[in-house]
């Protein structure tokens, strides 16, 4: 079930009282934010786990040491 079928479930007529489905979803408890680490959200540090991935994945297929 999508987030719009379980909010037009919950609340029929929605787009009346709400300006979008992300505001009807949050205050209708659907969906919740949650705290994370500050660290996480840095481009650089997904991107150096990102590389990490590939670069085990090529050692893996291809072998070769890690540096």
């Amino acid at each position: 079930m999508s987030l719009r079928d379980e909010v037009e479930t919950l609340l029929p007529n929605w787009e009346r009282w709400y300006p979008s489905l992300f505001d009807a979803a949050s205050d209708l408890g659907l969906i919740r934010s949650e705290v994370c680490d500050p660290n996480s959200l840095l481009l650089t540090r997904r991107h150096s786990r990102v590389r990490q991935q590939a670069e085990d994945a090529h050692r893996e297929k291809w072998g070769g040491k890690a540096e």
